[in-house]
């Protein structure tokens, strides 16, 4: 009898416990914010979610106001829709609001890292010194130089030919910038001799190619793989092309190239000094790459393309480019060598700042997370005071809540290059029911999640666009092409990818 009464009691614990799990207990305690579990236990609105995340969320939004908690695969979020909360959340303790919870799951899911306390110091540190100031000046020069190997080299002086040449314009961007980033942090082939130094820049321009298209197999199963939805096929084509990168990333191979840029070989040597064993360092390398070329080459489509449409900004944009230029003493014309862009040239083009800005308003969507590590009190703009629950996350969505909001940006879904500038070349102030708002554009994240990698990617993504208007005449194949849709697969990944590419030709300027 007693033994039957222990395996009762077992079932009904087990069985409480599972009903917990699912969340079939969970109600909303007294100033939590609205709750809305969903009809599906545990998965609650994961699919909805998965499916189209903007439009999930501006539909809870309409539903529950601006902040709400939401059941997605057994994680309670409690979205905060109201910009003027976003300097609360990101600059709370991480002893309340955890911003590594979350992202250190993601990294070990899609590139087998395992991330320590060491990891993250090392990276900021080496992140300050590399990709800002002084350090930013040198990175600056050897991708002005990768570009020169991957985009300039064919442009010979004295060269009469301006043939038009036709391309797709995603992948024509994606696979530029992705590999003069990828050479400019990584190194190049050191040439093998004498005299053969155009023999190792063809070897970069071939491998740099080759391991772009793994990288977009790669970037195609990311969503999914993040989400851990990968169907078994895809999973094991995720795997293999997980362990290709840790190969040929491996801090054995990376050694043994020229130009290595400090950002890589100062983190490769201190992670070794902490104790990180070398496959997990192959695996950080792999996880570098991701992170700082995962989205440039992406927005630099956007940010042309949108340039193309608009015959005005591409207009005002290289007339720019032209004038600064001619105030460092540099021309495109027919016979004379191609022109080097410098950092200091860079920060002299208020109005290709503000496009790119404009650009990234329009379709970077990053999703910013942190896991709340104690009961934490929000009060909203409203004045109303909200209790964030210990074991939840906290959620931001800046691309519905500032970026595309009708009362901080006029006109939100038209392209403006001009948006973010005023007539002296300063940059434009926003506010939301006359208050000045401090966020009003978040495209690298805010607070301990901000993108350290932000300026050396700016840097790039105008490079590219600054020697595409100089060196080049543009223009769309067809004059009616259209804007393509966003793939909505990628919402809180980072810059929005579209679901077609589009025809663009291009020939030398002079």
């Amino acid at each position: 009898m007693l033994l039957w009464v222990i395996l009762l009691c077992t079932l009904v614990s087990s069985l409480l416990g599972g009903l917990y799990v699912l969340g079939v207990f969970r109600r909303q305690r007294p100033n939590e914010p609205p709750l809305d579990k969903g009809t599906i236990p545990w998965l609650g609105y994961l699919l909805e979610f998965r499916k189209d995340s903007s439009e999930f969320l501006k539909r809870m939004q309409r539903k529950h106001g601006d902040v709400f908690t939401v059941l997605i695969g057994g994680y309670y979020f409690t979205f905060v829709m109201d910009p003027f909360c976003f300097g609360t959340i990101v600059k709370e303790s991480r002893s309340k609001l955890d911003f590594q919870t979350s992202a250190t799951q993601l990294v070990e899911q899609v590139f087998g890292y395992q991330p320590t306390e060491a990891t993250r110091s090392v990276v900021h540190a080496s992140s300050t010194k590399h990709l800002m100031g002084d350090g930013l000046t040198v990175l600056t020069q050897a991708t002005m130089e990768s570009f020169r190997r991957l985009l300039l080299f064919s442009l010979s002086p004295g060269e009469e030919k301006r043939v038009w040449q036709e391309e797709n314009l995603f992948h024509y961007c994606y696979n530029i910038v992705f590999r003069a980033g990828y050479l400019a942090l990584y190194g190049t082939e050191p040439p093998q001799g004498a005299g053969n130094k155009e023999k190792a820049e063809e070897q970069d321009r071939l491998r740099s190619n080759q391991l772009f298209q793994e990288f977009r197999k790669y970037d195609r199963l990311f969503p999914r793989l993040a989400f851990a939805l990968l169907p078994p096929k895809d999973k094991r084509e995720a795997e293999r092309l997980k362990r290709l990168f840790w190969n040929v990333l491996s801090v054995k191979k990376a050694w043994q190239k020229d130009n290595i840029s400090g950002w890589i070989s100062d983190q490769d040597q201190l992670l070794a000094e902490n104790g990180v064993p070398e496959y997990m360092r192959d695996r950080f390398m792999f996880m570098l790459l991701w992170a700082s070329q995962g989205n440039t080459g992406p927005t630099a489509f956007w940010l042309l393309l949108y340039l193309l449409k608009h015959p005005e900004a591409l207009k005002a944009v290289r007339g720019e480019v032209d004038k600064v230029l001619r105030e460092k003493g540099q021309e495109v014309k027919a016979g004379s060598p191609p022109v080097t862009i410098t950092r200091d040239m860079l920060n002299q083009t208020p109005l290709l700042d503000s496009a790119l800005e404009e650009t990234l308003r329009l379709v970077a969507a990053p999703m910013l997370v942190r896991a709340v590590l104690e009961d934490t009190s929000l009060r909203s703009s409203s004045g109303t005071e909200f209790t964030l629950r210990k074991g939840d996350r906290v959620a931001l969505f800046p691309h519905i809540s500032v970026q595309m909001n009708p009362e901080i940006h006029e006109e939100p879904h038209k392209f403006k290059y001009d948006r973010f500038v005023n007539p002296d070349g300063t940059k434009k102030d926003f506010y939301r029911n006359g208050k000045k708002l401090k966020f009003v554009n978040m495209p690298w994240g805010a607070g301990v999640s901000t993108c350290p990698g932000r300026f050396f990617a700016t840097a790039e993504m105008k490079l590219f666009v600054f020697l595409m208007l100089s060196h080049f005449d543009l223009e769309l194949v067809s004059a009616e092409e259209e804007m393509p849709a966003i793939d909505s697969s990628r919402w809180g990944f980072g810059t929005m990818q579209p679901v077609r590419d589009v025809r663009f030709r291009y020939r030398p300027r002079f």
